[in-house]
């Protein structure tokens, strides 16, 4: 008989991608019992060493996803200067070990659940009561009950484990008025990738292929053209399994995969098309990076209509901003272009009830496969977007949690708070506003601009704004000071972390992303942005003397939320520089409520 063990928690999240690290981290630092199961010896899914996607996000200016997955890509600037994917794992992983609430269960395979079925609360028919993961490592298997579960696995594991809705291909455009030329519902999705990443030496490096790879001709390569020296290039359309079923099929998809990795970097070094004496392969991916599966059904679903006309969602916990960059089901074998690559509104809002189930009283999920259409899905699966969608799962069960609520309960009494908390937390929501209390309006503002308590975290184009803060004299002081003595409950601080990563060097695609694809000799170095505060105190005139709230003199983060009561006359910020050097450092956001 192998070990058995038992855990009890609050919320358990299946999967350890972006979403899932977000949903957990969200929630412990919200006061709830976690546990994470994750499959991988490492964590981030998609974006692992295993696989090497790049985060991506919103397009446009002002529209980079801050909260959870900003905090984790300057950590990263900060440690890992020349992209180490190995680095980022270790980032991924202190994320979560730094959690005193979060229990991680690595290399643990969610293989079964146990469910009551009936009458239930918001008309469910179901709850989960426990899954059970098999460890590979320990060769235990591991029961996790929990009060809600969320599904961030990316394939849905829970939906044919608990019997949750879900979908499964393209629809029809008439279904939901979209604008796709598929008439007929049908089982095709986008494909899978093993990816390949190549790095530049100063020496000549043969490279000779087995006589199982898949060669390929000028004619293959036509509409994806291969170029080392391109930033951007990253061997995305190496793409097959989009007409077979992405989940039943995938190891036989990966036969096939490798191969035509294998043969696309035999054409980079032997074609002669390539200046490419004096590269190696650095990586080759043998898990494949998975695009779609199944979606569940919640109980909304988000469509390309509601993503192109701009849907403001009065329950908006997140926001995307992706192409709708949908992939052709053969992939590789598709003779015109890969992909559309359709705009989007910059940003678009995603609703809180596409998160969570339609028949499984206690199940949220997020990422890839929330409760969206396929042509929604090929602008919000991206993993910048995903981790937004985490973050706010997390939220929303430390609330149901906290008030004894389900997830839809969470909705119909507790939108606002959450949406609060996600504003509070450093979550951009397209056209919200945090609250700021009457307290902080009337109080004397030396020091800043008043644009510093306007409730607004970034500039944007939804705020009419393309800049936002004010500078601030390192060495100096901003200050409230009120008419009297008065209880506050928070303070909340934004510095300026440069989303659009312009202090940072090399082309585009280099600055936004903190990992990379093909190495070249001249790929730059990254550091934490120069507009960032890097030292600053903060402080508090009480009835018992001055109090210093805060201190931080490496600071990496863009965004502090200090959650305390206490009676205040003055509130003192100083701010003694930046990662830059220079004499002035920008402000954002300074208020308190």
């Amino acid at each position: 008989m192998l070990k058995e063990r038992i855990i009890e928690t609050d919320l358990c999240v299946v999967g350890g991608g972006m979403a899932g690290i977000s949903a957990a981290i969200a929630a412990a630092r919200h006061g709830i019992r976690v546990v994470l199961m994750h499959e991988r010896p490492v964590l981030g899914g998609n974006a692992s060493s295993e696989i090497r996607m790049w985060v991506c996000g919103a397009q446009g200016e002002n529209n980079r996803e801050s909260g959870i997955i900003e905090e984790i890509k300057l950590e990263s600037l900060y440690r890992n200067p020349t992209k180490n994917y190995y680095i980022w794992d270790s980032i991924l992983l202190d994320f979560i070990n730094r959690e005193e609430n979060i229990t991680l269960l690595m290399n643990t395979t969610c293989m079964d659940a146990l469910t009551e079925r009936g009458e239930l609360r918001d008309g469910r028919e179901a709850r989960i009561l426990s899954v059970k993961g098999y460890q590979m490592t320990t060769q235990s298997f591991i029961t996790v009950k929990a009060k809600f579960f969320a599904d961030c696995s990316g394939d849905s594991i829970l939906a044919p484990l608990t019997g949750a809705r879900f979908s499964y291909g393209r629809e029809a455009k008439e279904t939901f008025g979209e604008d796709t030329h598929v008439t007929e519902s049908d089982n095709m999705v986008m494909g899978m990738s093993c990816l390949i990443t190549g790095r530049e030496t100063t020496r000549d490096i043969k490279f000779t292929p087995s006589e199982r790879i898949t060669p390929l001709s000028d004619e293959d390569v036509k509409n994806r053209p291969m170029d080392i020296y391109d930033p951007t290039e990253n061997f995305w359309y190496l793409e097959l399994g989009g007409n077979r079923n992405t989940i039943d099929d995938t190891e036989e998809i990966k036969d096939e995969l490798i191969p035509l990795a294998l043969g696309a970097w035999d054409y980079v070094k032997n074609s002669g098309k390539y200046d490419a004496a004096k590269w190696e392969l650095d990586f080759l991916g043998f898990l494949p990076a998975k695009r779609e599966s199944r979606r569940m059904t919640g109980e909304y679903t988000v469509s390309q209509r509601d993503i192109t006309d701009g849907v403001v969602f009065p329950d908006t916990v997140a926001y995307g901003g992706w192409p709708l960059d949908d992939h052709y089901p053969a992939g590789y074998y598709h003779k015109g272009e890969p992909n559309t690559n359709i705009p989007t509104p910059e940003p678009y809002c995603l609703p809180y009830r596409a998160l969570y189930s339609a028949n499984i009283e206690n199940l949220f999920f997020a990422g890839r496969n929330i409760s969206m259409t396929h042509t929604a899905m090929s602008s919000v699966r991206v993993m910048a977007t995903c981790s937004l969608l985490g973050q706010a799962v997390g939220t929303a069960a430390a609330i149901a949690t906290r008030h004894s609520l389900t997830p839809n309960g969470v909705y119909t009494e507790k939108i606002e708070r959450l949406q609060e908390l996600l504003m509070n937390d450093d979550c951009f929501l397209p056209y919200f506003k945090r609250k700021i209390s009457d307290a902080c309006l009337a109080a004397r503002l030396t020091g800043a601009d008043e644009c510093i308590r306007s409730g607004e975290d970034r500039p944007n184009q939804i705020y009419g704004t393309t800049d936002k803060g004010s500078l601030v004299k390192n060495g100096e002081c901003v200050e409230y000071t009120l008419g009297s003595p008065t209880e506050i409950h928070s303070v909340h601080l934004v510095f300026d972390s440069d989303l659009e990563r312009r202090t940072l060097v090399g082309p585009v695609v280099e600055r936004r992303h903190v990992t990379r694809a093909c190495t070249m000799l001249d790929s730059p170095d990254v550091y934490v942005p120069k507009t960032l505060c890097r030292a600053y105190r903060l402080y508090a005139d009480t009835p018992e003397g001055e109090l210093l709230l805060l201190e931080e003199n490496n600071n990496i983060k863009r965004a502090a939320h200090i959650e305390r009561s206490l009676t205040v006359s003055r509130l003192r910020l100083e701010i003694l520089g930046n990662w830059g050097e220079t004499e002035s450092t920008k402000l954002v956001s300074f208020d308190f409520n």
